[in-house]
């Protein structure tokens, strides 16, 4: 085990007390800081793409609060907007691409220059930071990804995409093996520039059924970790498939990640097995955080109790809410600096 970032020692197995932690969401609209940068860019993708901003944010949590990681301010749909789908942003109403149907040809290579600024932002804040904080790159799973291209949109329940998938896996293939390679490519670029492990967000994992998350999910991932290890082998890879319930097993067994980041609907107990066989991160529900007072703590500490004894990185179910308040997530980094 190193002193010299805690996060890293407990994706590679470690145990380590207090626990390191981060938030996923923990840079965004609950801090005023980041409503600030946010004005000034004037949109949400001018903010993702102008690395100065970026890095900026990606910066803003860790200034406040001391995290053990700083996550890469970006979006996952980034990897869409370099495979030209005209990827746009709504306040108030998400994401909007161009729609992909059968028959649409997807280019066989990212466009680098739309994704040179994500690296350059990596490698400002990776510059700045605390020596003893981690820095995290992202990108979504290809499933995930997928359904938000199929439907052109989010906020919906992914009816075209889980279609399409059933009525012609060949063709819904495709696609999963084109943003495979473009993820390990997206990846490898924001590793190069300076990421010590990475997270694939599925976030839509949970509306498969067992047969179908293995074949767009696990599949996909399992191919993606095995091209970074290979690339890059010191890089650790967080797996994230939100809503998996059952499912969380067969990933932790089958994809190769160093570590599964678990929703707020697994149970302590399942998380504790889950631990068994790779470090877990999570897994409060970030309406608690928002309530704060006696709940909180309460959660915290059982979270603490339950899956401190092994490797395990505090996190949420899922990512921070809007409204969050900020003397909320100062009561966080207090309890999780207790010692037990």
């Amino acid at each position: 085990m190193s002193d010299a970032k805690p996060l890293l020692d407990a994706l590679r197995g470690a145990r380590r007390n207090p626990p390191p932690f981060w938030l996923m969401r923990q840079a965004g609209r609950y801090l005023p800081e980041y409503r600030s940068l946010r004005q000034k860019a004037g949109s949400f993708l001018n903010l993702c793409y102008t690395p100065e901003l970026a890095a900026a944010v990606t910066l803003q949590p860790i200034e406040r609060f001391g995290m053990d990681a700083a996550i890469l301010f970006s979006d996952i749909l980034v990897i869409a907007d370099a495979l030209g789908r005209n990827l746009t942003f709504r306040d108030g109403d998400g994401p909007r691409l161009r729609p992909l149907s059968p028959g649409d040809e997807l280019p066989v290579e990212l466009d680098q220059a739309k994704l040179a600024p994500v690296y350059a932002a990596i490698r400002l804040a990776k510059a700045k930071l605390p020596a003893k904080t981690a820095l995290i790159g992202f990108a979504g799973g290809a499933w995930t990804v997928a359904a938000y291209m199929v439907e052109g949109a989010g906020k919906t329940g992914f009816t075209r995409a889980l279609d399409w998938a059933k009525r012609d896996p060949a063709g819904f293939g495709r696609i999963i093996d084109c943003l495979t390679a473009a993820t390990i490519e997206h990846l490898s670029g924001q590793i190069a520039a300076g990421a010590e492990a990475v997270q694939l967000f599925d976030s839509w994992a949970g509306l498969l059924d067992a047969k179908s998350f293995r074949r767009w999910v696990i599949e996909p991932t399992k191919k993606i970790v095995a091209a970074l290890k290979q690339r890059y082998p010191t890089a650790l890879v967080i797996g994230f498939p939100r809503q998996a319930g059952s499912q969380y097993r067969a990933y932790a067994e089958a994809t190769g990640v160093d570590a599964v980041s678990l929703d707020q609907d697994v149970g302590l107990a399942a998380a504790a097995e889950l631990q068994r066989l790779r470090p877990v991160q999570g897994n409060l529900d970030p309406k608690l955080l928002v309530a704060g007072g006696a709940a909180l703590d309460q959660a915290v500490r059982a979270i603490r109790v339950s899956l401190g004894t092994g490797p395990f990185v505090f996190n949420l179910g899922h990512g921070i809410l809007p409204e969050t308040p900020i003397g909320h997530v100062e009561r966080l980094g207090q309890l999780l600096r207790e010692d037990r």
